[in-house]
């Protein structure tokens, strides 16, 4: 999971210089972001039922695989925009695969008989901590190669290759937790009963598009909105901003065992309220063209990532039977990745009605108060129907 999160974040920082270097246009770069998405999407919704179906470890292998060869096609980026939108699609691929079937499978081999000793919200805390590890990595090393290393557009892939290649190993070497082999057609594994549940759509749906509209506004569209004030070193503190919303998601990761209860929606509130607290700094920023005020907003917005991450994959383990874990997750993944297009969506709204890209933060910072609100009347744990 490590690994393949940090396959799906190395290519953020590098998008400057593509525009620099290659000379694409800001429609071409985003569009490269796209294809992302449409190997994203698909691996989220098909690989829990193939994992439930054939087991974790065949799927996961080949999440780790499509990790590989999306960073050697990236590396092949100087050949012409097809190899980065084939490596940018693989990406998507890994990355909908390893948080999907990687999560699933970390919290099955995170209790008995694996590990006995770990507690009942380990296996949530594990994914976290080693997706937002993964991805804080990436974007650091393809960001300080970028700015002061030498071949910027190869090296980084590169090493991320050479760094996953044992692990698709150790993925071959890891028990398999799955129910291989029982009945059933694909089309009925695509169902996902629990998906109905009120918990999920009063509590978990509210909150799962937040998770990555923290990080993607925080660390994806901040260095943007504070270009005039980081002129010279834009690539630099765009892989600053991305490194210390990560950090401060992984070290907030284990006090939100602690806030997450099984009664309530308390974490997924802490979380949400973290966000928008993040937002609003993130709005001070650009008013301010402060880039010190921006690091403390990519804190922040990385904070709630981290707090509503672990207690809606908790949320979503609780809810979940073991048939629908993988599914589930899947779901939950998809729904969350929703937030990444925010950063588009503010974009296009801005340049479109002339407004200050202020004004639309302070929209989302209110619907995300809209949200929280959402989340105080449904607070209380609500049982099936």
């Amino acid at each position: 999971m490590f690994c393949t999160s940090w396959a799906g974040n190395q290519f953020s920082p590098l998008l400057l210089l593509y525009q620099e270097r290659q000379h694409y246009s800001t429609a071409a770069v985003n569009g490269f972001l796209g294809v992302y998405v449409l190997g994203l999407v698909p691996a989220f919704l098909l690989s829990g039922a193939l994992s439930d179906r054939y087991g974790r470890r065949p799927v996961m292998f080949a999440g780790v695989a499509a990790a590989v060869a999306a960073s050697t096609a990236l590396a092949f980026g100087e050949s012409g925009a097809v190899m980065i939108c084939v490596g940018r699609f693989l990406a998507g691929v890994t990355v909908g695969t390893a948080t999907c079937v990687g999560t699933a499978w970390m919290k099955e081999l995170s209790q008995w008989p694996h590990d006995p000793a770990a507690d009942t919200g380990a296996g949530a805390r594990r994914a976290t901590l080693a997706f937002s590890l993964g991805s804080a990595l990436g974007a650091v090393v393809a960001g300080l190669i970028a700015q002061w290393g030498p071949w910027p557009e190869q090296l980084p892939f590169l090493i991320h290759a050479a760094v996953t290649l044992p692990f698709a190993w150790l993925v071959l070497r890891a028990p398999e937790t799955a129910r291989v082999g029982v009945p059933g057609r694909l089309r009925e594994r695509l169902r996902v009963p629990a998906a109905g549940h009120r918990r999920f759509t009063r509590v978990v749906l509210v909150s799962g598009p937040w998770v990555f509209a923290a990080s993607a506004i925080g660390y994806g569209y901040l260095p943007v909105l504070l270009a005039e004030a980081t002129r010279g070193w834009g690539i630099a503190y765009a892989t600053l901003l991305t490194a210390v919303a990560l950090v401060s998601s992984s070290l907030v990761q284990p006090l939100a065992k602690h806030v997450d209860t099984k009664d309530s929606a308390r974490g997924t509130l802490a979380g949400l309220l973290l966000i928008v607290a993040g937002l609003g700094l993130v709005v001070a920023a650009d008013v301010l063209q402060s880039w010190p005020l921006g690091i403390a907003a990519a804190a922040v917005a990385g904070a709630g990532m981290g707090t509503a991450m672990v207690s809606g994959l908790l949320e979503v383990q609780r809810i979940a039977a073991p048939q629908d874990l993988a599914g589930l997750t899947g779901v939950y993944y998809a729904v969350s990745y929703l937030g990444f297009a925010s950063p588009a969506l503010l974009a296009a709204v801005a340049a479109g009605t002339g407004t200050a890209a202020a004004v639309g933060l302070l929209a989302v910072a209110g619907l995300g108060i809209g949200c929280a609100l959402v989340l105080a009347v449904n607070y209380r744990r609500h049982l099936p129907r």
